[in-house]
């Protein structure tokens, strides 16, 4: 089931057609007036003859999806995925984390919970996923490093924060294709952050 779809929402006395975005922790709408309602602030969710209607307390909108949309997207936000599941971490794997702090302790802690091969470096050649934190446009510059060290079906996930002119996903875009890796994934990783995920070209493996 897509997760961009048109449809007609109402919201108060306001009612309109348009586009409705159902992100990682947020559904977004554009028409005739714009929403933005994280899973966060979600009081209640039920699908009902093809309406969505969500609770906030802003109040309820009612997103006319269809029969079938309106289930499953009441599911995803009613049974979100883990941060470890949206980054697609299986348990056993190994995995190596560059730039993080005392301030991650939470990730890393969710890390460590779904494998014990957790480690701050450096890159070996059983080495699976790679999770690169940046903070400015400078930091980038480790991926020509990274990429050289990256075998088979290894993965990187780029961290970068959300909103910044210092950072942009034009920035981590352009560094990552530029030493030769394609970037396949993006999901949001916190509030604060964007996870970017880039792979080796198959024909280059």
């Amino acid at each position: 089931m897509g997760r961009e779809l048109k449809c007609r929402v109402r919201f108060g006395k306001k009612a309109s057609h348009g586009k409705a975005l159902l992100g990682t922790s947020e559904i977004i709408f554009r028409g005739d007036f714009r929403l933005k309602i994280p899973f966060a602030m979600i009081q209640s969710a039920k699908a009902v003859d093809g309406e969505l209607e969500l609770r906030t307390a802003e109040g309820v909108v009612v997103l006319e999806l269809g029969e079938g949309a309106a289930a499953k997207w009441c599911e995803k936000i009613l049974h979100p995925k883990t941060r470890i599941e949206k980054l697609g971490i299986k348990g056993g794997e190994k995995i190596v984390t560059l730039g993080f702090s005392k301030e991650d302790r939470e990730f890393l802690e969710e890390l460590q919970a779904c494998t014990k091969e957790v480690s701050e470096g450096p890159l070996k050649a059983e080495t699976q996923w790679i999770f690169l934190k940046v903070v400015a446009k400078a930091d980038l510059q480790q991926l020509s490093r990274i990429s050289k060290g990256m075998r088979g079906a290894a993965a990187v996930w780029v961290l970068y924060p959300k909103g910044q002119r210092e950072i942009t996903e034009g920035d981590v875009l352009s560094t990552g294709r530029a030493v030769g890796l394609k970037d396949v994934k993006v999901v949001g990783f916190s509030m604060t952050l964007t996870a970017l995920k880039f792979v080796i070209p198959v024909l280059a493996r």
